[in-house]
């Protein structure tokens, strides 16, 4: 596994960790499918939504914010992993969300950004 791939798993599982915190339930991860991937998907028991979280983890800003690297095409293969999602698991009349987590690593310090509702798709 590369630094990059090493740095992207750590940022996940922080990830993980804050959305628990959180008391959300994480119900898949690393979700593949030939649309695309989805890093993280969980399910806000308070707002009753099912959330497909993309995490960005940058150990700096010298290339711009974790976020701004989720251009349309990543986007659009998102939302097509998460139609592809709820069609094969069955799920239908849950509101869904994308989040996006950015997540800042430096040596044993993080930070995390939760942006909620950071894109959306109309049906």
């Amino acid at each position: 596994m590369c630094l990059k791939q090493q740095r992207g798993k750590i940022g996940e599982d922080l990830a993980c960790k804050h959305l628990q915190k959180n008391k959300y339930t994480i119900i898949n991860r690393n979700f593949r499918c030939k649309q695309g991937e989805i890093d993280i998907i969980a399910y806000d028991e308070k707002r009753k939504e099912l959330i497909f979280i993309e995490v960005k983890t940058r150990s700096n800003i010298e290339y711009g914010l974790p976020s701004e690297a989720i251009v349309k095409m990543k986007k659009n293969h998102i939302i097509n992993s998460a139609k592809y999602y709820n069609y094969k698991n069955k799920i239908e009349n849950v509101p869904i969300r994308f989040d996006v987590i950015e997540v800042f690593l430096n040596n044993s310090n993080y930070k995390i950004n939760h942006i909620k509702n950071a894109f959306y798709y109309e049906e």
